[in-house]
């Protein structure tokens, strides 16, 4: 069977090598198709090209577009923009819907041209009037973020549906996400399902990642653990970075799969390796800690750096710590302060703490007191405890603030409620100092404060 289709397929290929010869431009397309495909011929692009020019020379669309792609992806021809949008254009303009949507594409992404949301979605919909779901969907997202147009969510929905009822998967993810956020709709969480279903069911990764989410969040259904990692799954063996994180955690926890911290290491390997930040971190955790694989700090070192140097402040928050102990790497108080200012901007509060330490001893910084206090502040504010005990001993001292020994005992108390076991000592020796009027304004500010910070005292009471 295979070898009479390989005859025929062969047999085809010589009728149309002998039209094209002759100048036939439907026969030099099929002819370049050919070649393109390796079917019925062995592959060659470079021969794919040279027949698809002949084709589009002639003026068939068809031929123009797929020489346009041919020069868009460099197959068989050195990769050039401008030559893929020039084709691209031509086999536009005769009403060819496909490179209607690659020109569109041109434009959006600013490929051999300069970037025109506006042209992208005149394109897009000259293509999606014609049926074809794929511009029917990027017509449908064009709408829905303000590309080239007003956000406009309706007509967002009405594109993203005409392509899903066609079997875009795309369309059907897109569409629903917005039953899931709630975007122009009233949200719904089976209608989000239905969609993730049919998009998951199709092979989109991004619909197998929302679908795991669902199972494992009970949106819409009942929590199913199990269920949720094997979606997780797919879509992480498609390449899906977040999936590939998320099925590492599960891993990690043993949640609706095998508790296995070797395999959790492979999958956040996976996503980490592609870019993606807290894999990145986790997996420095995984090799300082020795979890999964043996204990590896230079490894540990770099991928904190790799996630610190995309901005993760935990991350940059441990560089700091392992800078400032000498830890595998020559101690550096500079640099360690360097790392711990990057994270405590983004409000991470035992970084704040640390460069608030490092301000007062005049480690890696100029001495500060005042800007001591200010991180100490910072961290405080967060329920910090140690940051709590820390600003109750400048209060106490009068270092970088007036000082005050009522607030001075209020920090005490807060940051011994908090579990610093510093705190837990010294406050009674500075209450001895305090009168009984004292000891009660103490007392009632630091029930203002609690009362005032319920949300970050419930954060850190959390597992």
């Amino acid at each position: 069977m295979n070898q009479k289709l390989h005859n025929e397929s062969h047999q085809t290929y010589l009728w149309f090598r002998d039209a094209a010869e002759r100048g036939n431009a439907y026969a030099q397309f099929n002819l370049g198709l050919m070649y393109k495909k390796g079917n019925g011929v062995e592959r060659d692009d470079a021969c794919a090209v040279r027949w698809l020019r002949m084709a589009a020379g002639q003026g068939l669309a068809f031929a123009q577009n797929h020489l346009g792609a041919m020069y868009y992806h460099g197959r068989g021809v050195e990769r050039c923009d401008l030559e893929a949008a020039r084709w691209f254009r031509r086999a536009a303009e005769q009403g060819d819907a496909s490179a209607q949507q690659n020109l569109g594409h041109m434009f959006r992404q600013g490929r051999g041209m300069a970037i025109d949301p506006e042209r992208a979605l005149s394109w897009y919909y000259r293509a999606a009037e014609q049926g074809m779901a794929g511009a029917q969907n990027q017509l449908g997202e064009c709408y829905l973020n303000g590309v080239g147009a007003a956000i406009n969510y309706p007509l967002a929905m009405a594109w993203f549906r005409k392509a899903a009822l066609q079997g875009e998967a795309a369309a059907q993810l897109n569409l629903g996400l917005m039953y899931q956020r709630g975007q122009g709709v009233d949200a719904s969480a089976s209608q989000a399902l239905y969609w993730f279903r049919k998009a998951a069911a199709a092979g989109d990764r991004g619909a197998q990642r929302a679908l795991g989410i669902v199972y494992a969040e009970g949106q819409g259904v009942r929590p199913d653990a199990r269920r949720a990692c094997a979606w997780l799954q797919r879509a992480a063996e498609h390449g899906d970075r977040e999936a590939q994180f998320l099925f590492a955690t599960m891993c990690v926890n043993g949640k609706g799969v095998e508790r296995d911290e070797a395999r959790a290491l492979e999958w956040y390997t996976k996503a980490a390796s592609g870019g993606h930040m807290a894999a990145q971190y986790n997996l420095a955790n995984m090799y300082a800690h020795g979890r999964g694989t043996a204990r590896d700090p230079d490894r540990a070192f770099d991928w904190y750096r790799r996630a610190a140097e995309q901005g993760a402040p935990n991350a940059q928050f441990n560089l700091g710590v392992i800078y400032a102990n000498g830890q595998g790497v020559e101690k550096d108080e500079a640099r360690a302060a360097y790392w711990y200012r990057l994270a405590a901007e983004q409000g991470d509060a035992s970084a704040q703490n640390n460069l608030g330490v490092m301000y007062a001893s005049g480690q890696g910084v100029a001495q500060d007191d005042t800007q001591a206090v200010h991180w100490y502040e910072q961290a405080a504010e967060q329920g910090h405890a140690l940051a709590q005990y820390n600003l109750g001993g400048m209060y106490g001292s009068g270092l970088g603030v007036a000082r005050d020994p009522v607030r001075a005992y209020m920090w005490m108390l807060l940051a011994a409620e908090g579990g610093d076991s510093a705190a837990n000592v010294n406050k009674t020796i500075v209450a001895r100092r305090l009168s009984p009027a004292e000891i009660g304004w103490a007392l009632d500010l630091s029930h203002q404060w609690q009362l005032s910070h319920r949300e970050v005292l419930a954060g850190r009471a959390a597992p």
